[in-house]
């Protein structure tokens, strides 16, 4: 798994705004993983069991979508903020496939913003000079 990706949390009207990048796709995954952990809590205490999961979608921004949707399902059933992302994406017979893991911060732990959701508006994948870059709003 890989972990070389790096984020910035910008604002966005009402919302919250992740702009990633890493030397591979499953950096800049992880990387805005990690960026979305940022929006929901300031100090993230180093604890917590890891965890993985595997989404697979036709499109990258679709899987980066619902990656992200998957790990705010992850907080909402564990009561964990997903931390310390790591990601590896592939692509195999026609579908997007993202294998990737994060450490579990139990919630009643951190005091946490709620992120209530990932949105399409002007999401970005895109392939780079230097690797990969991605942009994704948050619904806060």
């Amino acid at each position: 798994m890989t972990r070389a990706g790096s984020f910035t949390l910008r604002g966005h009207t009402a919302d919250v705004a992740i702009a990633a990048t890493g030397t591979d796709l499953g950096a800049t995954f992880a990387a805005c993983a990690d960026g979305m952990t940022a929006a929901m809590c300031d100090d993230v205490p180093d604890c917590g069991e890891r965890f993985s999961l595997t989404v697979r979608a036709e499109r990258r921004e679709a899987l980066l979508f619902d990656y992200l949707d998957r790990l705010i399902y992850e907080r909402d059933v564990r009561s964990v903020l997903p931390a310390d992302s790591d990601a590896t994406v592939c692509e195999a017979e026609g579908e997007w496939v993202v294998e990737a893991g994060a450490r579990g911060v139990p919630l009643d732990g951190v005091a946490a913003r709620e992120v209530k959701a990932v949105t399409y508006s002007e999401m970005t994948v895109e392939r780079t000079a230097d690797g990969w870059r991605a942009y994704v709003v948050l619904d806060v």
